[in-house]
C-alpha cells in the first residue's frame, strides 16, 4: 500500500519577468502551487527557447502568455 498521493498536470502561465536570467524557470516552482519539501527533484527548464516546456517529473507545463518575448536580463 502506498501513501503516495498523485496530482495532476498543471499549465502555469509566465511572464517574460518571471524568467530567470537563462531564459527558465525551476520545477518545482511556487507558482504551480507546489510545496518544495514533498515533490520532486529541481531541474531547470529552458522556457525562453520555445515559449514552453514540460516538466519530467510532475508534467507541469509552463508556457509564456501570448505576446510575452523573452530579451535576456
Amino acid at each position: 500500500m502506498s501513501n503516495a498521493t498523485t496530482s495532476t498536470p498543471s499549465s502555469i502561465e509566465l511572464l517574460a519577468k518571471d524568467l530567470n536570467e537563462n531564459g527558465g524557470v525551476f520545477c518545482p516552482s511556487p507558482k504551480a502551487g507546489m510545496k518544495l519539501w514533498d515533490t520532486h527533484p529541481r531541474v531547470f527548464l529552458d522556457v525562453a527557447q520555445t515559449g514552453s516546456a514540460r516538466c519530467p517529473y510532475c508534467g507541469n507545463a509552463y508556457h509564456l502568455r501570448a505576446g510575452e518575448v523573452f530579451r535576456g536580463h
